[in-house]
């Protein structure tokens, strides 16, 4: 993560009490929530929706449905959506006269026009999650009628925020870095990459009255150890904080924030690449892993131990087959010489030094696998290349579960190392769980059909859980506990 120092972010408070470009208001002058965060690479929702950034780029954008405290879909842009009777067609309503900030109709057409730039510009990071689709069109002004490549209820859940934030066709996409323009509860007013951005109130959203927030400042995230004075001294009013600042936050008698969220980490095994080619040295792996050392030294004890690609609890976790693979380090050693697998080494490959990084070196060492931490950068590329053997990765989860089994297990996975691999049976079992409705009393139990064959993967083994965590002042209203998101609707600052 690449932070700026404090001295920039202290500039940009400096640069907004003394009144900033275009004539926007002091921000003592109207409620105004500052935030420090890591600045959005990218304001694109289509080159950025696969990541984290989209609560960021929710301030400027609206999504086609939102989420519930639940995880449930419910209306956003679409005030309803409608199947036909076979489940291979969703029209979306949307709500009358909407409009984009830069007043540009938010009509079907808008929405259709981002849906297929989504599946079709070279740098989209949604390409993947949008195979279900077939085609979009328009009918009128407000339905948005999507034709699928396959019977698949997910739909609601799948075009929400991370996937749906849709941006005005009036701007070129390559612009929308410099100057986002969407149709969310706040308009982007001034954009310095790498200093800040400023936001003020959207009057045009469609849920402007509960809007009451006037002003949001994006301010780049500071070394961390300067975030508690930070918002002690109110150069902040709301922070990301991370587990080994969270005593200190409450000992500055500040308000800790534990929001749900779908988050999983885990270690990426290529088992087209040895020595992950021979499964008995994955089964190995398996057992050579002390889930509990990692919440307790990565996460200080706030995390939870999972060995799925969701938290236990959640709708799609399996409890029948949780701890398949418990921690046994003379088990792992003894498959390693059944496998006839001496002297067995390999590099982990990773984009910045990391707490996991060293647990993971330090436990398959001890059961005689020797891990080479290599840190590179640019990471990415040979990631998603599938060019490396061991890696490891977080994922913030997707409103839709089955897209967070397809992004793991599927045979095109982002997060599958090994593809084209896929485990035998997954693909029918998620196609069982696409296929039901999200009411049907079957949905819960479908789903964990579907996890329960991906599980049964050699690509993955997954570590553990943490909420997504905040730190605010007391000025700062209760932000609602909405699983991965944060919902601006009903968010006060007192002045």
């Amino acid at each position: 993560m690449f932070r700026t120092r404090v001295i920039a972010a202290l500039g940009a408070v400096v640069l907004a009490l003394a009144g900033c470009a275009g004539g926007v208001a002091s921000a003592d002058a109207v409620p105004t929530l500052r935030w420090a965060v890591t600045l959005p690479a990218h304001w694109d929702p289509v080159v950025s929706g696969s990541g984290a950034q989209f609560r960021i780029l929710s301030l400027a954008y609206a999504s086609l449905t939102e989420i519930n405290e639940k995880g449930e879909a419910v209306p956003g842009l679409a005030e309803s959506w409608t199947y036909n009777e076979a489940g291979d067609q969703v029209t979306f309503h949307l709500r009358p006269n909407l409009t984009f900030s830069d007043g540009t109709p938010l009509n079907a057409a808008a929405v259709k026009s981002y849906l297929e730039r989504a599946k079709t510009q070279k740098d989209s990071a949604l390409f993947g999650d949008l195979t279900s689709i077939k085609s979009v069109s328009a009918s009128g002004d407000r339905d948005v009628v999507v034709d699928l490549t396959q019977v698949d209820y997910q739909i609601p859940l799948l075009l929400g925020e991370r996937v749906a934030q849709i941006s005005s066709p009036n701007v070129d996409p390559a612009a929308l870095d410099r100057s986002p323009v969407g149709a969310g509860p706040f308009k982007v007013v001034e954009n310095v990459p790498g200093s800040h951005v400023y936001l003020t109130k959207n009057p045009d959203y469609w849920d402007a009255a509960n809007i009451h927030i006037e002003r949001v400042e994006l301010l780049a995230e500071p070394d961390a150890a300067t975030i508690v004075s930070g918002l002690q001294t109110g150069v902040y009013d709301l922070a990301n904080v991370v587990p080994n600042q969270v005593k200190a936050a409450a000992a500055a008698k500040l308000d800790v924030v534990v929001q749900p969220g779908f988050n999983a980490s885990n270690i990426s095994l290529n088992v087209n690449k040895p020595p992950f080619d021979n499964p008995k040295v994955v089964d190995a792996v398996r057992h050579a892993i002390n889930r509990q050392e990692f919440v307790d030294k990565v996460t200080f004890g706030i995390g939870e131990v999972t060995d799925q690609p969701f938290p236990p609890g959640y709708p799609a976790y399996d409890e029948s087959v949780a701890n398949a693979y418990p921690y046994d380090v003379a088990k792992a050693k003894a498959l390693l010489a059944d496998a006839g697998a001496t002297n067995v080494a390999v590099d982990l490959v990773i984009p910045a030094q990391s707490t996991a990084a060293e647990i993971i070196q330090a436990q398959l060492g001890a059961v005689g696998i020797t891990v080479t931490i290599k840190v590179d950068p640019n990471w990415a590329t040979p990631f998603f290349a599938k060019d490396l053997a061991l890696s490891i990765y977080g994922t913030t989860g997707r409103e839709s579960p089955v897209q967070t089994l397809t992004a793991h297990f599927g045979p095109n996975g982002p997060l599958n190392l090994s593809t084209p691999y896929e485990p035998a049976g997954f693909a029918e079992a998620v196609a069982v769980a696409r296929q039901t409705p999200l009411d049907s009393p079957d949905y819960r139990t479908n789903l964990q059909a579907a996890t329960r064959a991906g599980l049964q993967s050699r690509a993955l083994v997954f570590t553990y859980s943490q909420p997504n965590l905040f730190v605010k002042s007391a000025k700062v209203s209760d932000i609602a506990p909405i699983p991965g998101q944060i919902h601006w609707t009903g968010l006060t600052v007192t002045p």
